[in-house]
């Protein structure tokens, strides 16, 4: 029996496999780098076991350190979650060189199945060879891991010796391991996976369909179980095929087989040898636990011989600290309050307070809704997210909302080539509130003005304030009367409550609430995210037409090779490479013309709005 499990990772996962644990009885680790030191899991832990150092290759993708602290730690199991060493067979050879339990496949089937090079090759899938015109588009995609990471579209032959480079640093950088490949490019398929879970007695489970075909950067946003609309004959299919693929390698635990369906066909694309993200929309469906199932097979146990039936559908949606308008640029600063309406399930590495840093991976929390049919949960989890309070930086909440009742979602018409239609229809505007800065104006105003606990019983001159919404400038006039507030800039508004967090509004005979949450700057009114600014904007804080700045903070992990500055340059000519959360990020020249300035250096760290080069216009 396992007593004690060490989490060989971090953040939600690891919270996840923590919370299974507890409920079992068994005691529990965590590993933690320095800039993890408070992370929600390195606090819920029983113990917990430093990493020294802040990035990736010196901490969590340390297996010897990580053995090391489970031997120092009393543990006897290891569990990896996924990323990092999850799909890495010396790690897993170490773990049990070491006396301990290993949550996972075998070594050998890590090794078979984790390449996704080797994997094809046992699925009878030839390799690509070399490129050519009439081979494109062309994927290139990481050996190991997952997650989107060392992941290039590549439309131009010109292009692929640049992805190629790109992708191999991504995939070092994220799993240890910078081997990538290229495979053809299915246009517009639908990704859909089989979730499956062997024991060592010869038991396969296939768990049903999981439909993930809505994707940025080829990482997943939302997935549901089952896969809408595949018919019984393609289900059975897919079915067969995973638990082939699992029984060719004698496959033990829980892992997915992925496949991008086309034309009603399925095209084999990887399996994944650990749990995935989207593990919660199986349980849902299937009434289970799969951590507690992994931790039955590891112990030996059988599982029956069938699994259990599926009931109703769920659903469930990555929330992200990035700004979707802004090419995915992901965000960083305190998450204040995350909180979700009760019924749905929010599995989050995240708790209010906590500082989102640069290092990881910005995913926030993970957000699930269970229904009897699809409609009633997809309903469900856009209204959840809808009225969720999400107080930090700007995250793809909007998005998601937009996304979940946009009706090539709703009518399950949806693929992979869905945010490349819609991105900037999704993003336009935004959900913001019109009534959103008046009422923060409202809020901010009853928190200067009060004396004594009642307003002055004198009139004022107009007091203005300055808004940024949804990339927008907004102003808000109002004036102290004896009776209250009044907004001068809102017709057909009356004020009919306002202290310094809930406003009560009427407009067009109909009263509204707004509850207001000031952090300096920041205000969040209901769902709507606001920026306080100056009155008179700060004449110094302007920079030079062309000017290149920082979408991000994050490091410098490349320069144009030979770039200098005086050299001429083309419109969308890459000129360095950001990395901010596990994610390369390419920096290109805005126009044609000479390249002023050149800031930046490899290694350099960068905070958001750094000037990293100028570019002159001809």
């Amino acid at each position: 029996m396992i007593s004690t499990v060490l989490v060989a990772n971090r953040g939600e996962i690891a919270c996840r496999i923590f919370r299974t644990c507890r409920e079992g009885g068994i005691r529990t680790v965590a590993v933690h780098s320095d800039a993890d030191e408070n992370a929600l899991h390195a606090r819920v832990a029983d113990a917990a076991v430093r990493l020294p150092g802040a990035a990736s290759a010196d901490t969590y993708l340390r297996g010897d350190l990580i053995v090391k602290a489970a031997i120092a730690a009393g543990a006897d199991a290891v569990h990896p979650g996924y990323g990092f060493l999850s799909e890495n067979a010396d790690f897993a050879r170490a773990v049990v060189d070491a006396g301990l339990t290993w949550i996972g496949p075998p070594p050998e089937a890590i090794e078979a199945m984790a390449s996704k090079t080797r994997a094809k090759e046992l699925m009878g899938i030839p390799p690509l060879g070399e490129v050519t015109e009439a081979d494109l588009p062309v994927l290139v995609k990481a050996a190991a891991g997952g997650g989107g990471r060392g992941m290039r579209v590549v439309r131009r032959l010109a292009d692929l010796d640049a992805e190629l480079t790109a992708a191999r640093a991504e995939a070092a950088s994220a799993f240890g391991d910078g081997e990538v490949f290229v495979e053809p490019y299915l246009e517009n398929g639908r990704h859909v996976e089989v979730q499956i879970l062997a024991d060592t007695h010869g038991t396969v489970w296939a768990l049903g369909t999981r439909d993930c075909s809505l994707q940025r950067r080829h990482q997943k946003v939302i997935e549901e179980a089952p896969a809408p609309g595949l018919t019984p004959g393609l289900t059975g299919e897919l079915h067969d095929l995973a638990v082939r693929a699992a029984r060719a390698v004698d496959y033990v635990g829980a892992g997915t087989v992925e496949f991008l369906v086309a034309d009603g066909r399925a095209h084999f694309l990887e399996m994944n040898t650990r749990l995935q993200v989207e593990h919660p929309v199986t349980e849902a469906v299937f009434g289970i636990d799969l951590v507690a199932l992994q931790l039955r097979v590891a112990e030996g146990h059988a599982l029956e011989n069938d699994p259990p039936r599926a009931r109703g559908h769920a659903v469930e949606a990555r929330l992200y600290a990035e700004d979707p308008a802004n090419g995915w640029a992901p965000q960083t600063g305190r998450l204040h309050r995350l909180t979700v309406p009760n019924g749905i399930r929010l599995d989050t590495g995240y708790t209010d307070g906590d500082d989102i840093g640069v290092h990881y991976d910005p995913m926030l929390a993970k957000a699930v809704a269970h229904a009897p049919t699809r409609a009633e949960a997809v309903r469900r989890l856009a209204g959840a997210l809808d009225r969720a309070a999400i107080h930090g930086p700007v995250t793809n909440r909007d998005l998601l909302v937009r996304s979940l009742r946009h009706e090539e979602f709703t009518s399950a018409r949806m693929d992979t080539g869905f945010y490349d239609r819609h991105l900037a229809d999704l993003t336009r505007g935004g959900t913001a509130d019109p009534l959103a800065p008046l009422a923060a104006a409202l809020a901010d105003a009853h928190g200067r003005s009060r004396f004594g606990g009642a307003w002055r019983n004198l009139t004022s001159q107009p007091q203005l304030k300055r808004y940024a919404m949804a990339g927008e400038e907004h102003e808000v006039r109002y004036h102290h009367t004896r009776t209250g507030l009044t907004a001068d800039t809102a017709d057909g508004v009356r004020v009919v409550h306002a202290d310094a967090h809930l406003v009560l509004l009427e407009a067009d005979g109909v009263r509204r609430t707004f509850e207001v949450a000031t952090y300096g700057d920041q205000i969040h009114v209901n769902a709507t995210r606001l920026t306080a600014l100056p009155r008179f904007p700060d004449p110094t804080a302007q920079h030079a037409p062309g000017s290149l700045l920082a979408p991000m903070p994050g490091t410098v992990v490349r320069v144009a090779e030979g770039l200098t500055e005086g050299m001429a340059v083309q419109a969308g000519q890459p000129l360095l490479w950001l990395e901010a959360m596990k994610m390369e990020h390419k920096i290109t020249a805005p126009a044609t013309g000479t390249l002023a300035a050149l800031n930046a250096t490899p290694g350099q760290q960068v905070t958001v709005g750094s000037l990293l080069a100028v570019v002159q216009g001809t």
